[in-house]
This record gives C-alpha cells, structure tokens and sequence, in this order.
C-alpha cells in the first residue's frame, strides 16, 4: 500500500489516497465519458480518499445510474479523480495529476498503460445505455 498525494494544475485542488498497487494499475477506459476524457487513472481505496485542499473548489460530474462521480477542478477544469461504477469502493486518480509521475514514462512508454473495457459494463442493460 502506497499513500500518494495529486493535485490539479492550478493547485486549487489537493488529494491524498492509498493505492495498493502503487502506480502499477494505471489504465484507460473506453466507456463514452472516460475515452472523451481521455487520462489514465490509478486505483486508490475510495474510503481513503481525502481532499486536503480545495473541496468547495470541486466540481462533480454524474450520469445514468450515477455510480461513477466524477470530479473536476471548477479553476482550471482538470479531472482529479473520480468513484468507480464497477467497484464503488476504489477511485480512479488521473495519472497526470499525481505529484512525480509523467504518463509519457509509464509504465514504459505511454503507449503501454492497459485499456479496461467500458463500453461492454455489466451495469448497462442495453446497447443504447446513456453511459455508453
């Protein structure tokens, strides 16, 4: 277990969390939302999720069977984070905005970060889901 600390880019934003895998589980989704979005996330514990700074300054994005909560920074716009509709109990941390990584340089070469299937989610009950 390893607690890591992110931040947006304007730094209005602050998180810590633990995150089992370090940053080995970094990967993309390729559901309507996170292939728009477009960043690799990290899993954290979502029960060890804290924001140290900038809460008010959150926004908060939600959908569908609003599982997922998504979170953007209201200054700069940057995804920080976001609760997963797979598994509510961990959170996706953008890669990009954890304080040392580079997601160019991991876990390879960028090109390498695994893509977990979003658009195929247990949850949706048809191909025309409003979460696809």
């Amino acid at each position: 277990m390893v607690e890591l600390t992110a931040s947006c880019h304007c730094g209005a934003v602050e998180l810590v969390a633990d995150f089992p895998q370090g940053l080995a589980s970094a990967a993309r989704c390729d559901c309507s939302f996170c292939r728009r979005r477009g960043a690799a996330a990290v899993t954290a514990l979502t029960s060890s999720l804290r924001v140290t700074k900038g809460m008010e300054n959150l926004s908060l994005y939600t959908w569908g069977t609003k599982t997922a909560k998504h979170y953007f920074c209201k200054t700069c716009g940057i995804y920080t984070h976001h609760q997963r509709r797979s598994d509510p109990s961990e959170s996706g941390v953008n890669l990009g905005c954890i304080k040392g990584a580079n997601p160019r340089s991991h876990p390879e070469t960028y090109g390498k970060i695994p893509w977990h299937d979003g658009v195929n989610h247990p949850s949706d009950t048809s191909p025309l889901s409003p979460e696809q």
